[in-house]
């Protein structure tokens, strides 16, 4: 095996070696092999992040929208070009199927291209005469230097959640990506510097916990977005919220399926296959609990459970390969102790996956699919997330009782339900205490010119993610009220102003 490359920080539109900084190791997952070092930044080094990005924020924050759009559309097109590329560092660091890789850019690209619009998103309201000669308008204006801190399981995706808004607003930024799988984000920097995007405006700081605290108490950072576990999601709140600074914090999801006894069940068992098991159930919008309604079990099951074991698992670059290997050898081992933990609450494990061999890969971060029968709300498979390719099956008697069931849990971030009913569908949507609601779509991520974000303990702050929402994060609303009078009125007054 050849020596692994050594990644390096982007500061300031260059590439800035780490130095003496502390390193973490890549993995291929699929080969289980070290293939690269990356710096993890000390506290020292994520001040030059933050020191280039408040260096640019005059200049950039006054830039006329219009301009920061084409900038963003030249780097949309070069994404385009790029896709196959950067599709495969992603496959090659976080293991998905290249074409999972291609879809993650792809949604990416999105919000993107509704950053585009930003001279649009940007208008304000105006009022004339709220009184006599005077006249009231709004206007939104960046917040600052913004920062993002994002997981591994989408090293494209989530990042593009982020930035391109902040920085259609007028913000800079700096990105702290996961340090399991960052060359995306070195190619991404690399990419908006083709684009025109000026130095300092963009920069990458690769790190840990010690670069993640350094963010979150600088003065210089005015908000901070984060999407991954519910316990960093509640510190990064906490913490950052706590010097001074604007934060959205998406936790953890435990995502249920309602399958009504009216639904298309191969329709159902198709969407739970792929919502399931595609990305090795490493998202946060991964359907991880099947809940069958009535007697709709009897067939459903057992149809899925045939469906989980001819599930094609292998390298992500093979071709028709349905789901890759674990992003890490530490990951795989806590996936597998939720399937021992599971079997030892009692749980009826249908498919063991445990047991997955792969010929010339028995180093790689593979497990089969798992799925879990008769599992009870009491047990810790279903309370908590798992975040790998295990499926848990509760059974309730109605519409009634999957309501209530679902409402009950702590995390309220992705929910579906399959059902021919309007009525049924209506109540659910209407009823259910989850931020994404999905009408027989498995997966209801939200298109860009919408907001992405959970309830309940799935989201800390007050905002969620892009469309919108991501717009009134990166930005401050100022409100302004003016007169021009040919005479001006002389002398002080001392009682409220009305008009």
């Amino acid at each position: 095996m050849t020596n692994p490359g050594q990644l390096q920080h982007f500061i300031n539109g260059h590439r800035v070696p780490g130095g003496d900084s502390r390193w973490g190791e890549i993995f291929n997952p699929a080969s289980g092999q070290v293939t690269a070092r990356v710096p993890l930044a000390s506290a020292e080094i994520t001040g030059k992040g933050v020191a280039a990005a408040a260096a640019a924020l005059a200049e950039w924050s006054d830039t006329p929208p219009l301009r920061r759009a084409r900038v963003l559309f030249k780097f949309r097109q070069l994404l385009e070009q790029h896709l196959d590329e950067l599709a495969a560092i992603v496959t090659g660091e976080h293991g998905k199927v290249l074409d999972d890789a291609r879809g993650e850019i792809i949604r990416g690209m999105e919000v993107v291209e509704f950053a585009c619009g930003i001279p649009q998103l940007l208008k304000g309201e105006y009022s004339d005469q709220i009184g006599s000669g005077v006249d009231s308008w709004s206007l939104r204006q960046p917040v600052g230097v913004c920062a993002g801190i994002t997981p591994f399981n989408f090293p494209v995706m989530v990042p593009m959640w982020m930035f391109p808004v902040a920085l259609a607003c007028g913000n800079t930024f700096i990105l702290k990506p996961s340090e399991r799988d960052p060359s995306a984000s070195l190619f991404i920097a690399d990419l908006l510097a083709q684009a025109g995007l000026p130095q300092g405006v963009f920069n990458v700081v690769h790190g840990d916990k010690e670069a993640v605290d350094a963010l979150l108490t600088d003065a210089r950072v005015a908000a901070v977005s984060f999407v991954g576990s519910t316990p960093i999601a509640e510190y990064i709140y906490a913490t950052g919220t706590a010097n001074g600074k604007r934060v959205q914090a998406l936790g953890g999801a435990k995502n249920h399926m309602v399958v009504m006894p009216d639904a298309d069940l191969e329709q159902a068992v198709d969407a739970l296959i792929g919502a399931a098991y595609g990305s090795a159930g490493e998202r946060c919008m991964a359907i991880s609990v099947l809940v069958a309604v009535g007697a709709v079990g009897e067939q459903l099951v057992p149809a899925l459970a045939r469906r989980v074991h001819a599930l094609k698992v292998g390298p992500g670059t093979d071709p028709g390969v349905e789901m890759g290997p674990l992003v890490t050898r530490q990951h795989l081992d806590k996936v597998r102790a939720y399937v021992d933990l599971g079997v030892a609450e009692g749980a009826v494990l249908l498919v063991d996956g445990r047991d997955l061999r792969l010929a010339a890969h028995d180093e790689g971060f593979f497990l089969g699919g798992c799925l879990f029968d008769r599992v009870s709300p009491t047990m810790r498979i279903y309370r908590e997330e798992i975040f790998g390719p295990v499926l848990c099956v509760v059974h309730v008697a109605d519409f009634e009782a999957a309501v209530a069931l679902i409402n009950a849990h702590e995390y309220g971030n992705g929910v579906a339900v399959f059902t021919r009913s309007g009525n049924v569908a209506r109540e659910f949507v209407r009823r259910i205490e989850v931020g994404m609601v999905g009408v027989n779509v498995p997966i209801p991520v939200p298109m860009a010119f919408h907001s992405f974000g959970g309830w309940k303990r799935s989201l800390f702050g007050d905002h969620a993610l892009h469309g919108p929402d991501g717009v009134h994060f990166y930005t401050r609303l100022k409100t302004a009220t003016g007169r021009w009078p040919q005479d001006m009125a002389s002398g002080a007054s001392f009682v409220m102003p009305t008009h």
